[in-house]
């Protein structure tokens, strides 16, 4: 039997994630970072959900999304009020949830041609 390796149509896929790494393409980083079709971030300073602010949005924001996938370490959790409340006024989506699950939806969504953008927190 042959086996065909699918080439996404997008230049970032993410491979694998946890709680402590993002592997992406064929780098492992081990900080947070922002994954995007065309863009990978990989110096996101963010190191908790509650540590999320304006600046860290605003990297966000940046990349005009459609949706927000916030991957939140190995488990979902869930954002600060005024951290929805940024996104949604801005008419994006935010779906937080774990790591391994972030990574697999963004992979999904980018290759429907979303315009997605998923962000991991790893603890520094």
């Amino acid at each position: 039997m042959d086996l065909i390796q699918e080439r996404p149509d997008f230049e970032y896929v993410v491979r694998g994630a946890d709680g402590g790494r993002v592997l992406v393409n064929e780098r492992t980083l081990a900080t947070s970072c922002i994954v995007a079709p065309d863009r990978l971030i990989s110096d996101w300073p963010v190191t908790a959900v509650a540590a999320l602010d304006d600046a860290a949005l605003a990297t966000l924001f940046d990349l005009q999304p459609d949706v927000i996938l916030l991957g939140t370490g190995e488990r979902q959790a869930f954002p600060p009020p005024r951290v929805m409340a940024a996104v949604l006024q801005r008419g994006i989506g935010l779906e937080p949830m774990a790591n391994a699950a972030c990574a697999r939806t963004y992979n999904v969504l980018a290759g429907e041609g979303r315009k997605v953008v998923a962000a991991f927190i790893l603890a520094g």
